[in-house]
């Protein structure tokens, strides 16, 4: 079991940075293989993707190091940031879908606070695994019967 969920966590972890991987496919199979509690693999999943997507928002933030290196006029950072403070973090929920490592990434450049980062791609991250199961334990009931 502890090597099924250390599998698991490192997918999970991986998928939620610029590299290309797919946890999901891992997560099914150790569910439908009945390797671990499934509300212990929605943890365990939904803590390392959230980890992963930490990495990419530390490289947005380490982005703002190199501000001035680029053509970005000032007013227009400025704009976004306003725009971004207000509406933006919302974009957070959808960090599990295609191209949320681009909303990660965005967020740290942005700066949205971390404890905020955390608690929304959290929530969203570990939802997406549980939803993942629902579907799953459903399609193989419906498979199997």
């Amino acid at each position: 079991m502890l090597s099924a969920l250390a599998g698991l966590m490192a997918a999970a972890f991986l998928a939620a940075t610029p590299l290309p991987m797919q946890s999901e496919a891992v997560f099914v199979a150790l569910q439908l293989a009945d390797s671990a509690p499934v509300w212990l693999m929605i943890l365990c999943a939904g803590l390392a993707n959230t980890a992963g997507s930490g990495v990419t928002y530390a490289m947005g933030r380490g982005m703002r190091a190199l501000e001035g290196r680029f053509k970005t006029p000032a007013a227009s950072l400025a704009r976004a940031e306003a725009l971004y403070g207000r509406w933006g973090r919302w974009t957070l929920l959808l960090s599990w879908a295609p191209l949320g490592d681009v909303i990660c990434f965005v967020a740290g450049v942005l700066r949205v606070p971390l404890w905020q980062f955390l608690l929304i791609v959290g929530l969203a991250k570990t939802a997406r695994y549980g939803v993942l199961a629902v579907v799953t334990a459903g399609a193989a009931a419906w498979l199997w019967t």
